[in-house]
């Protein structure tokens, strides 16, 4: 690996990881990024370069954060598996034992399970002002009024809009913190994690600049309301730039916007490679971690129209859309645009890719397909 613009380090058994981190600047139209990978709970690649802001030429620097996207909303899972690991939370029981609220318009029902499932039918908050988004209390009363979309338990989809938002609560109404203060006490600052949700000036001013891709096809439905992904996403505000606002980024907004790097997911996914634990913090116990990553559908995703596979708020490995290695068993969250965490328990391996240029087509684009290959083995083929 030659170029000037990259630094950081990596082990030079996983050369070929670094190899197409450079290849992606030179052949692939990448404009910032970092990539991060763990091996047995240790860091073996560690890398970022390029352009963190195009408009002003400012370089991506070793902490630099950028968007993540819905990575957030495998942290905002985590959170509730790790009260579910403490004895706060009973995976069957109703998400109305602690939401009461949450009952109405047929939801009294709705298990913490299948809401990690991505089976309750919640892909929508229909009485939600558009534009609401950043506003939790308006955003969550919507939510108790909403009627699931479907017999909740029958169909799975991924809840692309509302998960952040229904896990987020739940978080609150059980431990008291908002998810936020939840996830930066418990997780990110146990683990030593440069990744939160709300930011403050000084993290803003080192946030990457987004910049989109006309041929994300999540990009494009997400912005046109006859579509499902658009009924979903017309609580966000429809402002130029959207992503590098202040508001965007100052919001406690799970289900987009959590802002870290390769480096702090990496770590996070390499924990629950290695049963749950990483240098002494536990997250959650070897067997959640086994529960997260069982299958609980595969089908057409009832969202997105998509080819999925799913577990308790993980997406499991799954061609073509989903690349996450030769190991069936793999599993981690994908970001509108590229960005990635992935865990591969059975080979000790944990992997976090984070872009500025979102990706084309429905996947997660060819720059981090390339980089999943070269850290996690050629895609394995149901």
């Amino acid at each position: 690996m030659t170029n000037t613009n990259i630094h950081g380090m990596y082990d030079p058994a996983f050369s070929a990881v670094g190899d197409v981190f450079a290849e992606n600047f030179r052949s692939r139209g990448e404009i910032g990024a970092a990539v991060c990978l763990y091996k047995d709970g240790l860091k073996v690649v560690d890398l970022w370069g390029g352009i963190a802001d195009p408009e002003t030429g400012r370089r991506w620097r070793e902490n630099t954060i950028v968007c993540m996207m819905s990575v957030g909303k495998s942290m905002a899972a985590l959170s509730v598996l790790m009260l579910v690991d403490r004895g706060q939370i009973d995976l069957d029981a109703p998400v109305a034992t602690y939401w009461p609220e949450f009952a109405q318009a047929g939801k009294d029902k709705i298990t913490v399970r299948t809401l990690l499932a991505g089976k309750a039918g919640l892909l929508y908050a229909d009485h939600a002002p558009a534009g609401s988004a950043y506003d939790w209390g308006s955003m969550i009363r919507a939510f108790e009024k909403q009627a699931p979309a479907w017999e909740p338990g029958t169909r799975g989809a991924y809840h692309s809009m509302s998960c952040g938002y229904l896990l987020g609560e739940l978080v609150r109404r059980v431990d008291g913190r908002f998810f936020n203060i939840f996830f930066a006490e418990e997780v990110a600052g146990p683990l030593g994690l440069d990744y939160k949700f709300a930011l403050h000036d000084d993290d803003i001013a080192r946030a990457a600049t987004i910049v989109p891709n006309q041929d994300s096809v999540t990009y494009v439905q997400t912005r046109d309301i006859s579509t499902k992904l658009g009924r979903a996403w017309r609580v966000r505000p429809n402002v130029p730039g959207v992503y590098n606002t202040d508001a965007f980024r100052r919001a406690l907004f799970p289900s987009s916007n959590g802002h870290g790097n390769a480096r702090a997911i990496a770590r996070v996914y390499a924990a629950l490679a290695n049963g749950g634990s990483l240098d002494g913090v536990r997250l959650i116990s070897p067997e959640l971690v086994e529960t997260a990553r069982a299958e609980t559908w595969k089908d057409i995703c009832q969202m997105t129209d998509r080819p999925f596979r799913y577990g308790l708020g993980f997406f499991l490995n799954y061609a073509p859309l989903l690349p996450f290695g030769s190991n069936p068993r793999a599993f981690g969250h994908p970001g509108a645009g590229g960005a990635i965490g992935i865990a591969d328990p059975e080979r000790g391996l944990a992997f976090s890719y984070s872009p500025n240029f979102m990706c084309a087509g429905a996947g997660v684009g060819e720059r981090c397909e390339a980089l999943v290959t070269a850290a996690l083995g050629p895609q394995w083929q149901e």
